[in-house]
């Protein structure tokens, strides 16, 4: 079996080091989401969140910058030609899921949606099942790279992880709808809760084009 190796970006270590990094940051990213969500729902929009929330858009900002160098870098320097198109889109999509946490936990920071504490522990759960399917997404991907054996067994663990998070989304959308919450409360809810659910489909589609891209290395 053919296996991709980060030597083959042997042309300079930096490159190397930037795909590496901007892995860590959307683990970074997904850590860091569970965490300001939790805290949100302990202490609404306390100091230790506005951090939190301050944190994730540093995260976000810095993938963003090794999202353009690597990009660059491979163009600049007319690297793995055969495979650039297929990194770059890799890169490209990672980034979405790291710009989606920014994006929830600025909604969460700008709404300041009143969360019942009965939905508390549907949320945390909805949060940590789209944190796991990212983080996982984070691992398939790094196989990629190193040990395409690995990458099957990581993007079955974000399909099952996805699916567990599509019926509890599901479920949170019915009994939020069900209660005698005001219409514009549930609507605010079922958004937030769509939006939670999201990054875990976005790293569902994501694991779909990688394992296209791993059969093509494979062939």
């Amino acid at each position: 079996m053919f296996h991709i190796s980060l030597s083959m970006f042997s042309h300079t270590r930096a490159l190397e080091n930037k795909i590496d990094l901007f892995h860590d940051k959307l683990l970074d990213a997904a850590m860091t989401f569970k965490k300001a969500v939790r805290v949100y729902l302990e202490e609404k929009r306390s100091d230790d969140f506005r951090k939190l929330s301050k944190q994730i858009k540093q995260i976000e900002h810095d993938a963003d910058n090794l999202r353009r160098d690597i990009e660059n870098n491979l163009y600049s320097q007319n690297l793995i030609p055969d495979l650039r198109a297929d990194v770059l889109q890799l890169v490209e999509n990672l980034d979405k899921v790291i710009n989606k946490f920014d994006e929830v936990t600025y909604q969460i920071y700008a709404e300041q949606p009143d969360i019942p504490s009965e939905y508390h522990s549907r949320i945390t759960e909805l949060c940590g099942l789209s944190a796991e399917c990212a983080e996982n997404m984070a691992k398939a991907s790094r196989a990629f790279f190193r040990d395409h054996s690995s990458v099957r067994d990581y993007s079955q663990k974000v399909y099952f992880i996805e699916h567990e998070s599509d019926l509890c989304s599901r479920k949170l959308t019915e009994t939020i709808f069900d209660s005698s919450l005001p219409l514009a409360n549930k609507i605010q809810l079922g958004g937030f809760v769509t939006d939670i659910a999201d990054i875990a489909d976005t790293a569902e589609d994501f694991i779909d084009e990688l394992l296209i891209f791993t059969i093509k290395q494979d062939i």
